[in-house]
């Protein structure tokens, strides 16, 4: 067996690896418990993909050795400058800018598939058969959207871009250009066989980018997770059409694992919001300015937080809905402090995730578990909400619109609809919040005004700390 034939069963065996490696993280990251070693065992099998792509220069003739060894390097360049931007990146990254990084690296996914498409069409003197051609351009098209789009989702979630697009004509000019893209790409790959003029196809990449803005900037901050999903699921499809073009079977597979994954996460968000994926994306979401929302009776009742905390030390079961305030005050840690202090008084205690707690699903289990709080008590909505009316207390810490009883109840609410935490259900509910802002959806909270409700107002992290001194107080500074 000569070198070729080597390297050509070594680098299909890697790719083969690599694909089992890839499904199997992918299924083992589905539970908090072995979501950590799941994500090892998808990183090793990208690790084995990339390696393996290294082999390819034994498949080349020797005159195209010295064109070959220069491409290796630059390989080998951005692959080191791209693990150690990584390494550092993620080592820093606070938790509550995971959805950033995350936006960030999808669109550098989008990006790399938009780049292969690229280096295809540019190369006009290679000869080019019509369904490659078809496909290079709907993967290019989608890869670059999708790289644009979550630039300016990242943007959008840490704080650089405020505000949204939104004037009369937006979605007409939106689907002109959109068109007017697609249009350029056919013509590309149909009418010039792949030998276009090179403004023409670099035209088709700067639409295809400025697109990807336009379709994201009229998108509000409470949809972004939502987006990112969508475009995580865009550059998977795009990575498995790139894959098709290359004729590599790792990047079809890891296309459409993650293409599949990330459209289940993004109907999963939607439907946890109640709403369907083209509502997010053509439509406002939240109460205008000038919305009446209908009056709501009662009034909010500040309560001090330890007060609040010696009321949970004595109850039998308490239930805890965490949301994004939480992670911006890094309050998990003191959070679980006091759990632990009330659970050995015999508290029962047990914590309620909703599906768009967070940023991000599952950023709330990643935050608690983080601070070491066990798995078996904390639940997803489906599986706690009948639990709330056994509850002596509820406290909620950082959310808002997920535990909203207009969604319920006030068929007139933009979130009528959307299922919430029944966290109104227990016989007393305090609310950690810093003042008295309204939620995402911009809706007033009718929680907030309930006559078994009470608001415990600071940071969330201080609130904590006055809750476990009140607690501890108790027993004279001991437990």
């Amino acid at each position: 067996m000569n070198a070729l034939s080597t390297a050509t069963l070594i680098i299909d065996a890697a790719f083969l690896a690599a694909a089992f490696l890839f499904i199997y993280g992918l299924k083992r990251m589905s539970s908090p418990v072995t979501a950590a070693s799941g994500i090892r065992v998808a990183g090793l099998g990208m690790l084995v993909a990339v390696l393996a792509s290294f082999l390819y220069v034994f498949g080349v003739s020797e005159a195209a050795k010295p064109h070959l060894t220069v491409n290796v390097i630059l390989g080998a360049v951005a692959l080191v400058l791209g693990l150690g931007w990584a390494w550092t990146s993620g080592k820093k990254v606070e938790m509550t800018a995971m959805p950033q990084m995350v936006a960030l690296y999808n669109g550098m996914g989008g990006g790399a598939a938009a780049a292969i498409g690229a280096v295809e069409l540019f190369r006009t003197s290679a000869e080019h058969s019509t369904i490659p051609l078809v496909v290079t351009i709907i993967g290019s098209l989608i890869g670059a959207i999708s790289l644009s789009g979550s630039l300016i989702a990242w943007a959008k979630l840490d704080g650089r871009v405020n505000g949204t697009w939104r004037f009369t004509g937006l979605q007409l000019m939106n689907g002109t250009v959109f068109f007017a893209t697609l249009a350029l790409g056919l013509y590309i790959a149909l009418v010039a066989h792949g030998h276009a003029p090179v403004w023409m196809t670099a035209a088709f990449f700067v639409l295809a980018l400025i697109f990807g803005v336009l379709m994201t900037m009229p998108i509000g901050g409470a949809d972004m997770p939502v987006v990112i999903s969508l475009y995580n699921a865009f550059t998977g499809l795009a990575v498995g059409f790139e894959g098709f073009v290359l004729q590599n079977p790792a990047l079809m597979i890891a296309g459409m694992v993650v293409g599949s994954a990330g459209t289940l996460l993004t109907l999963l968000m939607a439907k946890a919001m109640n709403r369907s994926v083209s509502n997010v994306i053509f439509s406002n979401f939240g109460a205008a300015g000038d919305e009446q929302q209908g009056e709501i009776k009662g009034s909010m009742k500040p309560v001090d937080a330890g007060d609040a905390g010696i009321n949970m030390r004595y109850a039998s079961k308490v239930i805890i809905a965490p949301g994004y305030g939480l992670a911006v005050a890094q309050a998990q840690h003191k959070l679980f402090e006091f759990v632990k202090l009330i659970q050995e008084q015999g508290v029962e205690v047990k914590f309620a995730i909703h599906p768009v707690a967070g940023r991000m699903p599952g950023h709330m289990n990643v935050l608690l578990a983080e601070a070491g709080v066990p798995y078996d008590i904390i639940y997803d909505m489906e599986d706690i909400n009948s639990e709330f009316k056994d509850a002596d207390v509820a406290i909620v810490i950082g959310a808002n619109d997920t535990v909203n009883p207009a969604a319920r109840t006030n068929k007139s609410s933009p979130i009528y609809g959307m299922p919430i935490l029944n966290v109104d259900q227990a016989k007393q509910v305090y609310v950690v919040k810093r003042g008295q802002g309204k939620g995402y959806s911009g809706v007033e909270n009718e929680l907030f005004f309930a006559d078994n409700t009470n608001m415990v107002y600071g940071d969330a992290q201080k609130v904590m700390v006055q809750m476990i001194q009140a607690v501890k107080s108790l027993d004279g500074g001991g437990h």
